[in-house]
């Protein structure tokens, strides 16, 4: 197929600053919830979602847990140093892996104030872990790549403990404040469960254990899949061409249990956010390379749905594909990465609806409303405006119908 030209501006809007929720609410579940349906808009709470979803919907949620990533270094001169965690380089590029190591590990960052980290200048800072105190140190092994090696004098601690201990919560940079203590609970899904991401699946932030109990009664059936999301999530697109826009890469891990789940499912399947869209559109793509022989690596490139291709294979075809692959190869978990970008023009094959926030305007999250609503996107993001919806990562929520999709 063509790649369709995107013109920017028109996926624009005016958010006010006021509009940006800075903090949570106090519950979940009291989030505003609005419920777009056949064209129709209705205003909810989040607690009300259960009325809203068949009872044969599949909710696949991205279990996905936000490490502080966020490490503040002090020089001696008194110049402070923050190193963000971005992707592992060493001794592996497998996130749980890294996470565990107990040895020198070696990240891609982006660091503030690094100027003033001279060449060959090693920084250190005090770790506590229980009744343990620990010396963590950086290395600068690469300035114009940003590679930082870090090492801590305990072989016993893994790198996970020493994150934990020592880092800050990623706020996004919106947000435009310093983590506060409650950050550490509310900017995390109450079932986020793999280390490894740097900035939280915020559609899952409103769930709680009686949602999920009364999901649970419903009948609704749920799996889980990881994507840990990266800091490209809020990089602005500044590309002349949209589709020139650099789509960081994102590492996904999925067990053969939630494909078994997808692949035997017959009705509609809900997607929480759209971390967990883009896994499950990236592993029917990755079904769809097996299936047209184009290697067993998982890995989709941003633009690969775009391409060329002959037949395209049911859902339950895809998703078999990969799980004979899994079984020959004897794994529980398939891990991979992609860059996937989903803009208007692409035809979704997994999802019949999406559970998410209120987004940015001219951001890639926007461009991925847009192909579930169309010129619509306007009009409900307008309604949101008008009915004080609290927007982006602590903001309110949504749940949007695929025209196409719904009965």
């Amino acid at each position: 197929m063509q790649i369709p030209k995107i013109d920017l501006k028109a996926y624009e809007y005016t958010l006010p600053e006021d509009r940006i929720a800075k903090f949570p609410l106090e519950k979940r579940d009291d989030s505003k919830l609005l419920h777009y349906k056949n064209g129709e808009i209705s205003h909810l709470h989040f607690y009300d979602i259960v009325g809203l979803l068949p009872a044969d919907t599949l909710l696949v949620y991205n279990d996905t847990k936000v490490i502080p990533a966020r490490l503040i270094f002090q020089r001696e001169s008194g110049a402070r140093i923050e190193i963000f965690l971005l992707q592992p380089l060493a001794p592996t590029t497998v996130i749980p892996e890294i996470m565990l190591a107990t040895y020198p590990v070696t990240w891609e960052t982006m660091i503030g104030n690094a100027k003033k980290w001279k060449a060959g200048e090693i920084l250190t800072g005090r770790v506590i872990i229980g009744d343990k105190e620990l010396i963590l140190s950086a290395e600068l092994v690469d300035r114009a790549s940003r590679q930082v090696r870090f090492s801590w004098n305990d072989p016993d601690v893994a790198f996970v403990d020493v994150v934990e201990a020592t880092g800050e919560v990623p706020l996004p940079p919106y947000l435009n404040r310093k983590a506060e203590e409650s950050d550490k609970n509310r900017y995390q899904t109450i079932y986020s469960e793999k280390e490894g991401a740097v900035a939280a699946p915020t559609a899952g932030l409103h769930f709680t254990k009686e949602v999920f109990d009364q999901l649970r009664q419903k009948g609704i059936q749920k799996t889980q899949v990881t994507l840990h999301v990266s800091a490209g999530t809020f990089q602005p697109i500044k590309t002349k061409e949209v589709t020139e826009h650099p789509m960081h890469s994102e590492q996904i891990h999925v067990t053969a249990t939630a494909i078994e789940s997808i692949i035997k499912h017959q009705g509609k399947i809900v997607a929480v956010g759209t971390t967990s869209i883009r896994t499950l559109e990236s592993l029917y793509w990755y079904g769809v390379k097996l299936i047209e022989g184009k290697g067993e690596e998982l890995k989709i490139e941003k633009l690969f749905p775009y391409e060329d291709h002959s037949e395209l294979p049911s859902v339950e075809l895809s998703f078999s594909a990969i799980l004979k692959l899994m079984q020959e190869k004897n794994l529980d978990t398939i891990m991979g990465t992609t860059e996937i970008f989903i803009f208007p023009g692409y035809q979704y094959q997994v999802v019949s609806g999406l559970i998410t926030n209120f987004h940015q305007p001219g951001s890639t999250l926007i461009l991925l409303i847009a192909t579930i609503l169309g010129e619509n996107w306007k009009k409900i993001y307008q309604e949101a405006l008008d009915n004080n919806y609290r927007f982006l990562s602590y903001g309110d929520s949504s749940l949007l119908w695929m025209e196409q999709s719904v009965s």
